[in-house]
């Protein structure tokens, strides 16, 4: 979660960390904040100190009342005693205003890593726009999270397992729906149907879900992503 009041900073941020494979919560006051935490699971907090509604010092006290979750401390209050206070209340780290978006991308990766909740890096892999977290089960295409059935999701993380491979619609059958499946084969081309409106935004230069006609279907992707 990035909990930024300056939109433009949040957005920055947020492309940084999502062209490294991570999916961002934005909020943008401190109350916001606060049941954006309670609400949706959260791996890491990014965190502003200067907020409307609850600054961040509020937010982290709050925080740590239920969590352990790592907050790394984000702002322009560049005095030691500042670094400090946040320190103390419970931050695992502190970054100040101007910052390097790279640098707090491998901040970030270095927090998650000493808590034990960096997701493997074979985990998440990125096609251009398009994020697919095979870890967390969650796609995200230009930042957006894509809301996919069980079934389309797991669909689109088999072809994607093995990209540019082509699968047939059994092997499609019996690696998603099961050997005990008894149904129609059109079910995998409905769930294909269904994937690529899902993936309308995914630009052709990037990548596409192939019809191999009398062979089946590929995830292709372009060796320039």
């Amino acid at each position: 979660m990035l909990a930024e009041d300056e939109l433009a900073i949040s957005q920055v941020l947020k492309a940084y960390l999502t062209k490294a494979g991570f999916h961002v919560m934005q909020a943008f006051d401190g109350q916001q904040a606060i049941n954006l935490f309670h609400s949706e699971p959260t791996d890491l907090v990014l965190l502003d100190v200067m907020m409307p509604k609850a600054d961040g010092w509020t937010v982290l006290k709050e925080i740590r009342q239920t969590s352990s979750c790592p907050v790394i401390m984000l702002t322009a209050l560049g005095d030691v005693n500042y670094r400090l206070e946040g320190l103390n209340n419970g931050a695992d780290d502190y970054i100040t205003k101007p910052f390097n978006g790279e640098e707090v991308v491998a901040r970030v990766r270095a927090v998650l890593r000493r808590s034990g909740n960096e997701a493997p890096s074979s985990a998440i892999k990125q096609y251009g726009s398009l994020a697919i977290d095979s870890s967390a089960h969650r796609v995200t295409l230009k930042g957006i999270n894509l809301a996919l059935t069980p079934r389309d999701l797991s669909v689109l993380l088999f072809l994607a397992s093995q990209p540019n491979r082509t699968f047939t619609r059994e092997q499609l059958i019996e690696h998603v729906w099961g050997h005990d499946y008894d149904g129609s084969d059109r079910a995998v081309d409905l769930s294909i149907k269904r994937l690529r409106k899902s993936l309308k935004n995914w630009p052709e230069t990037e990548g596409e879900i192939k019809t191999l006609r009398g062979l089946g279907y590929q995830f292709c992707v372009y060796e320039n992503n």
